[in-house]
């Protein structure tokens, strides 16, 4: 499928052919019909992208702050890596579109039908490309009698009501939109229609008569002077009741004009990005109200209602961003005389083919220019034989002395640290590249070397020629991808955690027992050198160990992935299991019983714990994770106990030894080694030998099963015998 993509580094534009879209479950799978681009909102993406690294950094001192702290933490090359990786990372373009239906995800059924149009919202989601799956709630029906180029307004319909719902506008009101854009221009209509007395400021003249006739009943231009005495006249020397901003400017001149033609207690709204100053003593005389709209609504930036369908209770929340985009659908339907009429607002109409020259007008202001829409031609084509690798085509096999590898997954860790140190291995032919979003695996393929890119793990799975598979997805498919990996006889790397439970492991167990591949989990601690000097050492000194694993792990953000059950399940299975492996690697024994202790949680998931693992030699570990520290300080430390000696591993980058009365440091890098290289390395030579798997498979499963003992031991409150 065709998509418009925009270099983040660059902020360089292209029409790009990239793997289709594929349905999931609750989403629905669209072809469109007509995209929006939305000028004012698109152009600050654009150009910001545009931007020098340094201007980027003026821009945005908060990512700055970001990159700081994760320099102090994990060094300058590594955190120089994941911010060009992130820079390389293709942005998709749009957010507001409407599409026929063409496949109904599951559990959406009867919900939507096949052929059914939608306006679909969402940066990232209802993109300008020929296929997009959206999720339900950011979905909404059409009417019969809404055209293409009207419903694909709906998101911007969306935003425009929720920051006219936020002035909280009763009939009669009189309420003032600062602004005269798309944004603006919508708001006004929706006001009118709500039975409000509109009044539009603006400095254009052309969208002062649009504004005009759509319904505003006083229209200002702030270039011919101050509208203060014609507002106060309308509103018989009140003021108005309400204000809405939807201008787009780096001054603070629209908030000085909210705030002098406001009557007492009145509240602004704010849609547009603006500067933000404002003079305090004329806002705390009137006692105004400021409010920021949250885009199309309740629900917003919400991961759970957008992407895993949570429902709102309606007694508590009235218009959520989907209620909010179905609306603004229903209102331009024509079966109404006081009607949303966005037609005059379309300036142009361009194929889709000839996105670039549209973005050429927008960005550069080429002619005068309002509601631009791209056009898509609705005929299914058939899929580019590149982007799938045809299965009677044989690019070589098992037999040829090479680890032919398929990916499934490119999220950050993937881009960062696994695949550019895969690219470096000589035995390793990257072969096919499967991520969900047909822009990120088009990328990253390319970017990294790949052969074919690809939405579907079948291209991966069904490919005899592929004898090797890379599973670097988000948590909660780990188990299912790599049993299906094993049942097609291909050699599995799955990231940890290899299972989220321990029917999941016995899932994967069962597969592994029926296949000849062998099967690694991502535990790339036992594979860093001092890690391996660690053990050895500890060997030679003879008799039980004490092992103890701290990790300063920090806070994860509110909203992130890890601790969704739908893809994380939380840091336990996710990066305490790092430190059950490392435990289990360097004592040499199994481990017999578990025991877990956690903090009281005061915000977040579970990230304060103790685990203690008793192993049948008689050794102990004890794991201290935490994530109440601060990021400056070591993210973890090693310290070992054995025969006499004692061995101190800090943040992978020194290794001291303490035995005889003397201290001596073996080894010291200023990088820090966490074992990914050598890790990633000796699998692809066991299978291009055709060797053994290079660590024990039935340890790795045990540090598995542990880990998922940590959990059931905190359920319980109790030791688990494994």
């Amino acid at each position: 499928m065709k998509q418009v993509v925009q270099s983040a580094r660059s902020g360089q534009l292209a029409l790009k052919e990239v793997p289709d879209a594929r349905v999931r479950p609750g989403h629905l799978l669209i072809r469109t019909r007509a995209s929006l681009i939305s000028a004012g909102t698109e152009r600050l993406v654009v150009n910001f992208a545009k931007k020098s690294l340094a201007a980027k950094a003026r821009a945005r001192p908060d990512l700055v702050r970001k990159v700081l702290d994760k320099a102090k933490r994990d060094g300058i090359g590594a955190t120089m890596r994941a911010v060009m990786a992130r820079l390389d990372e293709p942005l998709p373009l749009g957010y507001s579109a409407v599409g026929e239906v063409v496949e109904v995800g599951a559990g959406l059924e009867g919900k939507f039908r096949n052929g059914e149009r939608v306006a679909v919202a969402g940066a990232g989601l209802a993109n300008h490309s020929e296929l997009s799956a959206v999720p339900e709630n950011l979905c909404a029906p059409v009417p019969d009698d809404v055209n293409d180029e009207e419903a694909c307004f709906g998101t911007l319909g969306a935003i425009a009501m929720n920051g006219a719902r936020l002035v909280e506008a009763q009939l009669g009101d009189v309420v003032a939109v600062i602004g005269a854009g798309l944004v603006g221009q919508l708001a006004a209509q929706f006001l009118d229609l709500a039975g409000c007395r509109v009044i539009v400021l603006d400095y254009n003249a052309e969208r002062l008569k649009l504004a005009a006739d759509s319904g505003a009943e006083l229209v200002c231009d702030l270039s011919q002077g101050d509208p203060t005495a014609a507002i106060m006249d309308l509103s018989s020397g009140r003021g108005c009741d309400g204000v809405v901003i939807a201008a787009a400017t780096e001054s603070s001149e629209p908030f000085d004009t909210a705030a002098t033609i406001a009557r007492d207690k009145a509240t602004i709204s704010l849609i547009g990005i603006t500067g933000t100053e404002f003079d305090y003593r004329l806002f705390m005389k009137k006692e105004l109200s400021v409010v920021v709209s949250r885009s199309y609504g309740p629900g917003r930036y919400d991961p759970d209602y957008e992407s895993r369908h949570v429902k709102y209770p309606v007694g508590f929340v009235r218009w959520t961003e989907t209620r909010n985009l179905e609306e603004s659908v229903r209102l331009m339907s024509r079966r109404r005389d006081h009607r949303l009429q966005v037609e005059q607002l379309i300036t142009h109409k361009i194929p889709f083919v000839d996105a670039e020259k549209a973005y050429d007008l927008v960005l550069n202001n080429n002619e005068p220019h309002l509601g631009v829409i791209l056009e898509y031609d609705t005929i299914p084509k058939e899929k580019s034989p590149k982007l799938r690798t045809p299965i009677s085509v044989s690019r070589g096999g098992s037999s040829s002395g090479k680890c032919i590898l398929g990916v499934i997954g490119a999220g950050n860790f993937a881009r960062t640290v696994l695949l550019p140190r895969l690219k470096k291995i000589d035995a390793v032919e990257l072969h096919t590249l499967v991520t969900q979003r047909g822009i990120s695996a088009d990328h990253s393929a390319s970017s990294f070397g790949f052969a074919y890119s690809d939405t579907d793990e079948s291209a991966i799975f069904e490919n005899p020629n592929i004898n090797a598979v890379l599973i670097a997805t988000p948590h909660a498919n780990h188990a299912s991808l790599t049993a299906r990996a094993l049942a097609a006889g291909k050699n599995v790397l799955v990231e940890k955690p290899l299972a989220l439970d321990r029917q999941e492991l016995n899932t994967v167990i069962r597969a592994r027992l029926q296949s000849d591949a062998f099967l690694q989990v991502g535990f790339n601690r036992r594979f860093a050198p001092l890690a391996v000097q660690a053990r050895d050492r500890l060997a030679a000194a003879g008799g039980s160990k004490y092992v103890l694993l701290r990790a300063n792990a920090g806070q994860l953000p509110e909203d992130s992935w890890q601790n969704t059950a739908e893809e994380g399940n939380g840091r336990i299975l996710g990066e305490v299991c790092h430190f059950v492996d490392l435990a289990r690697f360097l004592v040499g024994d199994d481990i017999k019983t578990v025991q877990a202790a956690a903090a009281q949680v005061s915000r977040g998931a579970c990230d304060d714990l103790t685990v203690s693992l008793n192993f049948a030699d008689g050794s102990l570990a004890t794991i201290a994770y935490t994530a109440l520290g601060d990021n400056a300080y070591s993210k973890e430390l090693i310290e070992a106990f054995a025969g006499g000696t004692v061995i101190n591993i800090d943040d992978f980058r020194a290794l001291t030894v303490t035995a005889g009365g003397k201290q001596s440091k073996v080894g010291r890098s200023i990088e820090q080694d966490k074992g990914h290289a050598a890790e990633l390395t000796a699998f692809v030579e066991a299978v291009a030998s055709g060797g053994l798997a290079p660590a024990s498979e039935a340890e790795l499963v045990q540090s598995s099963f542990a880990t998922i003992a940590v959990l059931e031991s905190l359920q319980r409150g109790a030791r688990v015998d494994l």
